[in-house]
């Protein structure tokens, strides 16, 4: 890789640099020998590792570091009042948000795979990496969540492979400049920005168009609305599915042994390639399976590495990640925060041994909860309990009054046994006083709510 355009930036300071991507980022160009500051609003993990690493890391704001920088990086979350953001305007200090940085370094590799989709962007962009590491490619690595393997969400190569998790959120995909697209699925999510799914299948193919005349796009064959962005391309796709018989890799004999982890036969062109065996749960990991194998079958990585980079993949996490036990019961953590996405973590409990299921879950965005509360209601009443949380505003005011009590009334008509619970002490002590051995608890959720596993698994260690 060259990072030639990026050279005149000597010094780059990151407004928000604690969160995930933009930690990853810092400690690529920090690798790559560029000074970088930055400053976040709350110390945190990745605060503390980037701190560990050398970097200068202010806790709340920093005018000087301001005044030192040639460029200044910032999240979209950061509100246009912030202190160092407006300061930097008044400085006339050159500015780019996080999505259009990170595609400034995108054209910095010739082999840039971009992992998109509405849900299982983290998984498959780990599975992908994993094979990668296996086969010894070096690869650097963006992806949105912890993976054991690297022991972070970011690792840096030195090849030119850069494997990133591509998200469609404000668009921010159609900042990046990939070689490969990789298309999960495309599902009616962030309606507070997208308004509706034609504007984000539109989305979707305005990224396609983002591939140069010899870029490659592997897409799933099951999935509806992929399939019409798929009629408006032109470039070469490589199609996946389990369903679809008429796509390039399916799948066959599928198996779950007794903790759900499948064993399957892959074909390519309807021709027997290999045989598969993975160490996360479901189904639909199949299909993020297949889209790997496609992805590395392009990229002429070899087939032992392939499957053993998938055998020894064991999740990213919260992503039905088992996180510990409380009195023998076993805690499930899911970041699944879309109807979709609650119906995989749902049927993944299915798959599991077990007396009742209790779903613990936390609305993420008031938006979200407004635009799917029926859609929420109609998956949710299959857990045997739900308690439900307050809602996870992130970054949003409640303009409209929706609250977990609207959920609460609708899953009550179909299944009595939820209960709305306004804090984490008061689920961890409803848990305490009625879960009993054989039950599994489940917390789902892209906000804090694991601290409720947590906190139980703590309490048990702790008595």
């Amino acid at each position: 890789m060259k990072f030639e355009s990026l050279q005149k930036y000597k010094k780059i300071h990151m407004i928000g640099i604690g969160g995930v991507s933009m930690s990853g980022l810092a400690e690529l160009l920090s690798h790559f020998g560029f000074i970088i500051t930055g400053s976040d609003a709350h110390e945190s993990e990745n605060t503390n590792h980037l701190k560990s690493l050398g970097l200068d890391i202010t806790i709340g704001h920093n005018r000087k570091k301001i005044e030192e920088a040639d460029l200044v990086v910032y999240t979209a979350a950061i509100p246009s009042n912030d202190e160092e953001f407006v300061y930097a305007k008044e400085k006339k200090i050159q500015m780019m948000e996080r999505s259009e940085f990170l595609g400034e370094i995108t054209k910095c590799y010739q082999e840039c795979i971009c992992i998109s989709g509405t849900h299982g962007k983290t998984t498959t962009t780990s599975m992908i990496s994993m094979c990668f590491l296996q086969a010894s490619k070096d690869p650097t690595i963006e992806v949105g969540a912890y993976l054991k393997s690297i022991g972070g969400n970011n690792k840096t190569g030195n090849s030119e492979y850069f494997i990133l998790e591509a998200c469609e959120y404000v668009d921010s995909f159609l900042k990046f400049n990939p070689h490969a697209i990789v298309i999960l699925n495309i599902d009616n999510d962030h309606l507070d920005y997208f308004k509706n799914l034609e504007n984000i299948k539109n989305s979707f193919y305005k990224f396609t168009e983002r591939l140069n005349d010899t870029g490659i796009i592997i897409a799933n064959l099951d999935d509806e609305n992929t399939k019409d962005v798929l009629k408006k391309t032109k470039h070469t796709v490589i199609t996946y599915g389990i369903k679809n018989e008429d796509a390039s890799f399916t799948a066959t004999n599928i198996k779950l042994d007794n903790y759900g982890y499948p064993t399957f036969d892959c074909l390519k062109n309807k021709e027997y390639y290999e045989t598969f065996t993975l160490n996360v749960h479901g189904k639909h990991n199949i299909l993020n399976a297949l889209a790997t194998i496609a992805t590395c079958d392009y990229y002429k990585l070899e087939k032992q590495d392939i499957k053993e980079g998938l055998k020894n993949f064991t999740g990213a996490n919260r992503r039905f990640e088992k996180i510990g036990e409380y009195e023998n019961i076993p805690i499930f953590d899911d970041y699944a925060h879309h109807p979709t996405e609650i119906k995989t973590t749902y049927l993944c409990s299915t798959e599991i041994s077990h007396n009742k299921t209790w779903a613990i879950f936390e609305p993420h965005t008031y938006s979200r909860t407004e635009s799917h509360l029926t859609s929420f209601a109609n998956i949710l009443k299959n857990f045997d309990h739900i308690i439900l949380a307050p809602i996870y505003a992130a970054r949003e005011q409640n303009k409209t009054g929706i609250s977990s009590q609207d959920l609460e009334i609708l899953i009550k008509k179909e299944n009595p046994n939820c209960i709305f619970l306004d804090s984490y002490e008061k689920i961890i002590s409803y848990l305490k006083e009625n879960v009993k051995q054989g039950d599994i608890i489940i917390t789902i959720g892209a906000g804090t709510i694991n601290k409720v596993g947590y906190q139980l698994i703590s309490k048990r260690k702790n008595s």
